[in-house]
């Protein structure tokens, strides 16, 4: 007999797994350092599921299933933790993906952030800052510990827009109101927009998805506001492209202007599985738009950011290749994952062998022989 949800979601919060699985023709999946783990032996029938599905599921998130397939919504466990759910059929049955969100915000330090220049970038007045990274590198983890710094520290109106709610926050010294698309409202571009007349002094957007609402958000930095939203890109200069590649190109050459003078940082991060202890830790690139790069993204010399950022560590940048190599150095990464994230994997195999840190011998190797090479040490080991 399959646990009851109750069971699973009780050990999802003690394991502290990031995902719960479930799914027809397997048993319940844990996603625990990054790596799948089976709760029990005994595999999950079409029943299953949907019992599932009903235990947590409202009436309306239901229809939707049925009508197309699919549906997400935040849900509340007792008052130990909240989820992130998604609903959806798969080959005629009903799957389940639970993220677990905890209610604790981290600080800048446990994430792995300069607070001095987190600092700097929340107290702006105005500006567009993006956490972009892969689906599970942590972008709404940073962005609700950034939400919750502005509103132990700061008096605003901060005005979230979600698909759905994740961080349930309250008021501190600042006014939050968390609208989730769906319920409060119909669109993000909706939402900006009536949230303009709501006296607000920040945005948090969950997704830039289209273009109508990357324009909105552009258009609430211009105006006085700092807007926060998270795009699926990686790299500073990725996101730049990838913004203004949305629009016709016509347009191009205006947002790549309005971009210019708007944009305050990007912030890129993926999560890695330590080595050093059970767990996983995030590694950052950190762009802050100074003039230089302001003018690189007016004169379409985006590829010329990443040398921005190399000589900007003065002001708080860092690039993913050179915190990745850090995180190395301290022992909390093995050496396959960074070259496998790097940006320019042959300078940091250089520049670690020229520190000791890795053998001369497989500074030399291929990216891939590298890879072979630790999995068979691994299984020798």
């Amino acid at each position: 007999m399959p646990k009851r949800i109750e069971e699973l979601l009780t050990l999802q919060v003690k394991e502290n797994a990031a995902d719960l699985h479930l799914n027809v023709g397997l048993p319940p999946m844990l996603r625990l350092h990054g790596r799948l783990a089976k709760v029990d032996n005994e595999p999950l029938t079409p029943e299953d599921t949907v019992n599932y599905m009903k235990a947590i599921t409202s009436r309306e998130h239901q229809e939707e299933l049925q009508k197309i397939g699919g549906t997400d919504f935040g849900f509340a466990f007792k008052d130990i933790a909240r989820f992130r759910v998604s609903v959806f059929k798969e080959r005629g049955s009903v799957a389940m993906n639970l993220r677990l969100i905890p209610y604790r915000f981290l600080t800048f330090e446990e994430i792995g952030l300069e607070e001095k220049t987190m600092r700097y970038l929340l107290t702006r007045p105005r500006g567009l800052i993006l956490v972009v990274g892969p689906t599970g590198s942590g972008k709404t983890t940073t962005l609700a510990s950034m939400v919750n710094w502005i509103n132990e520290n700061l008096e605003r109106h901060i005005i979230t827009i979600e698909d759905p709610i994740e961080y349930y926050h309250s008021h501190k010294r600042s006014i939050i109101t968390q609208r989730e698309l769906g319920v409060d409202v119909s669109t993000f571009e909706e939402a900006l927009r009536r949230g303009l007349r709501q006296d607000p002094d920040v945005f948090l957007v969950g997704e830039m998805r289209d273009l109508e609402t990357i324009q909105s958000a552009i258009a609430a930095a211009e105006t006085g506001h700092i807007v926060f939203s998270t795009l699926h890109t990686t790299g500073a200069s990725r996101t730049v492209d990838r913004i203004v590649n949305v629009f016709p190109v016509a347009q191009q050459e205006q947002i790549r202007i309005m971009l210019s003078v708007s944009i305050l940082a990007v912030i890129s991060q993926v999560l890695l599985p330590r080595v050093d202890k059970p767990g996983r830790v995030a590694a950052f690139e950190v762009m802050l738009a100074t003039t230089s790069i302001q003018n690189l993204i007016r004169e379409r010399k985006t590829y010329r950011i990443i040398s921005e950022i190399q000589t900007g560590g003065k002001m708080g940048m860092v690039t993913m290749d050179s915190f990745l190599a850090n995180l190395f150095r301290q022992g909390k990464i093995n050496f396959e994952d960074v070259l496998t994230y790097s940006y320019d994997p042959t300078s940091v195999k250089a520049e670690l062998a020229a520190e000791g840190l890795i053998d001369k011998s497989m500074a030399a190797m291929k990216t891939e022989d590298i890879s072979k090479a630790e999995l068979k040490g691994q299984k020798n080991g």
